[in-house]
């Protein structure tokens, strides 16, 4: 028995988790530690909320909030969220825990110690407009690399290249919007360099891990490795631990990679066992999995083991298994990008496990994929209609025929016995495939078996045989038992809720990988009550209620007529959100337009709207509006609109914009 410590990137606690964080480093980490746990195997999940850093006080700051009374908001959010999805973490923690600080600090002053980190003078921007520097997610612009337009100061997630703010093209303040300027300042540097060589050897040893990994981590090798800052000027965060340092703090990618130690400690805490994290990460057998979206390769495969390797005798990443990214409609899921369906808003609607299942069976390990709602039903259905159906029809017959009970069989035939031999088959080929974090292919493996499982049950016919021979029909529906186990089994880490309420039906909850392919259920067992399993989901649920039908009968009662209905999938595509006037400007020959500078949660966007004839710039200033992010920009005379401020119409001559409730706050959905 091997021991495993696998742990999934800290998601920021500055707003909700969406699908595509779900589909990069939690889910594909629970499927595989789920497997574990099967495979009893010693293992724990680690995780928790990043708490500090420039998006947490961006979004407090023009939310009107501190950054503490943010990060208590989002971190409940994302812990409720990933409970109800099933994401099984053994500890979900976060970064504002004082046993955080002093380990994060201890660490600062043992490198420090050691050489590792040294103080020198850098130039930082610094906005004259809001009279401080400006720490790197302050600043945006265009990436230098590949021209785009979305870069921020630290990285460009379109090509991820890990930037200096300084060397941003057009660089722009991003909370006046106005260009900031380059100042002498002084920081703490970590010294990467110094590693390059190790790392050259070390990496050259995982000749096995997935290729985005090893390119990226040789690309940035080949470059060289440079002296980074980890200290910033802000005034939220871990306080750099030394006479001198006053304002400064941790940079949040130096602390945050440590969450993962501090959350093990929590865990070990919490059971009366506080050196009990040692065993995991001390020990030299320990296996480290990290879970990861491939932009923060670098930080885990360059940066964490350099600074886990500088503190010495600490256990290094096993494996770095990163996903690519999950679009949707071409675009990078993204909060900041208004691309993004919220985990929450999905299962205010949904149960998890049909998105569990549509996202492991199209999870983007090796490219980016792309996700969408007609995607979506078509895998919800094919669950149903083919895993679903089985146990339906399973129970439905043997409760039909023997009153729910197992019946005694006779000698397996040839048919049982291949379908019995397949299963084992099956089994040993998924437990190679998720060991080597082939998640997709394991699941596509066991979707396969459960058809072959309705081949079975419609090649026996026990709907003829209870009629003709009972003896043949007990052993069918006997041996459709042992196999509906072991589905339930093969099926459980990829859709645990459904794999759960299958066991109420079977009378058993034991899931031990090794027992998929056994006559597990005994005859003679009094099987429970037949639930439905899964529902399916029509067309119509893609559309708008208002059919052709139903617009027909309008007509004819004297109702409107809607002439242009849209589709769900197109309805669900208008992404709504809460944003904030921050800045009203004129614009040079526009009687009614007015630039308006909103603030969205973690970023500013323009926008031009029609509002001069109905509302003053004081009326306008800090008010709150729905705002449609995801249209296509457009110049409106000269001037570049990045969405729509949505308002209604009287239809005598008056506008209203629409007022967001009173709780909600900026980036938050319409629904």
């Amino acid at each position: 028995m091997s021991r495993y410590l696998v742990t999934s990137a800290l998601p920021y606690a500055n707003g909700p988790s969406h699908l595509g964080h779900l589909a990069g480093a939690y889910l594909p980490a629970d499927i595989y530690v789920r497997f574990l746990r099967m495979c009893e195997e010693d293992v724990i999940y680690i995780s928790g909320t990043d708490e500090h850093g420039v998006p947490i006080t961006i979004r407090a700051e023009q939310m009107n909030k501190t950054p503490r009374e943010l990060v208590d908001r989002y971190h409940e959010i994302i812990r409720r969220d990933f409970e109800r999805f099933g994401i099984s973490f053994d500890n979900f923690s976060r970064t504002e825990r004082p046993e955080h600080y002093r380990f994060a600090q201890e660490v600062f002053l043992d490198l420090l110690g050691k050489g590792y980190i040294i103080e020198k003078s850098m130039k930082q921007f610094f906005c004259d407009k809001c009279s401080r520097f400006l720490p790197d997610r302050y600043v945006s612009g265009t990436c230098p690399e590949c021209g785009s337009k979305n870069a921020r100061g630290d990285q460009c997630e379109d090509c991820g290249t890990w930037l200096d703010a300084l060397d941003l093209l057009e660089p722009v303040c991003e909370i006046c919007g106005s260009t900031p300027v380059p100042r002498d300042t002084t920081h703490w540097f970590l010294k990467l360099n110094v590693f390059q060589e190790w790392l050259e050897e070390w990496l050259g040893q995982h000749g096995d891990w997935k290729n985005n990994v090893l390119n990226y981590c040789k690309g940035w090798l080949n470059d060289g490795l440079r002296e980074r800052a980890i200290t910033r000027d802000l005034s939220w965060g871990i306080p750099v631990p030394i006479d001198g340092a006053e304002g400064k703090v941790l940079y949040v990618w130096f602390e945050a990679l440590l969450g993962y130690v501090s959350s093990t400690k929590e865990l070990f805490a919490k059971k009366g066992n506080p050196d009990g994290w040692k065993d995991y990460w001390f020990n030299p057998e320990t296996r480290l999995v990290q879970f990861i979206g491939k932009d923060n390769i670098v930080f885990h495969a360059v940066i964490e083991p350099s600074v886990l390797h500088g503190l010495g005798d600490f256990v290094l990443p096993w494996n770095i298994p990163a996903n690519e990214y999950l679009n949707i409609r071409g675009e990078k899921f993204s909060t900041s990008r208004g691309t993004a369906i919220w985990m929450k808003d999905y299962l205010a609607h949904f149960p998890p496990d049909p998105m569990r299942y549509a996202l492991a069976i199209n999870a983007p390990e090796n490219r980016d994929t792309d996700f969408t709602w007609d995607e979506f039903r078509k895998r919800n259905n094919e669950l149903a209609d083919v895993f679903g159906n089985f146990i339906n029809r399973t129970m439905k017959f043997t409760w039909k025929t023997f009153g729910g009970i197992v019946p005694e069989p006779e000698n397996p035939g040839d048919a049982e016995k291949t379908l019995m031999k397949s299963t084992v088959k099956v089994r040993d080929e998924m437990e190679k495939m998720l060991r080597n974090f082939k998640l997709k292919a394991a699941c596509l493996k066991v979707m396969d078996l459960a058809r072959e499982g309705n081949r079975y049950f419609d090649q026996s016919q026990p709907w003829k045989t209870a009629k003709t021979d009972k003896g043949k029909c007990a052993t069918t529906l006997y041996y459709s038992i042992q196999f509906a186990n072991s589905l339930r089994i093969l099926f459980a880490p990829f859709v645990p809720y459904t794999c759960q309420k299958t066991g109420r039906m079977l009378g058993t909850d034991s899931l031990l990988w090794k027992d998929a392919g056994n006559e597990g259920i005994p005859a003679g067992r009094q099987l429970g009550e037949p639930e439905i399993l899964l529902e399916k989901l029509k067309e119509g649920f893609e559309k708008v209620m208002q059919t052709e039908e139903s617009a027909k009968d309008n007509k004819q009662s004297g109702k409107p007529e809607i002439k242009d209905t849209i589709s769900y999938d197109g309805f669900a595509k208008m992404d709504m959100r809460v944003g904030i006037i921050k800045e009203v400007y004129d614009i040079k020959g526009a009687d009614k337009l007015f630039r308006l500078m909103v603030f969205m949660g973690d970023h500013t966007r323009q926008l031009v709207a029609g509002m001069k004839p109905f509302y003053s710039r004081e009326e306008l200033m800090n008010r709150k509006v729905v705002v449609l992010v995801n249209l296509q920009p457009v110049k409106i005379m000269g001037v570049k609109s990045n969405g729509m401020v949505l308002a209604s119409d009287d239809g005598k001559g008056g506008v209203y914009l629409l007022q967001p409730g009173s709780d909600s706050g900026p980036g938050d959905g319409i629904r």
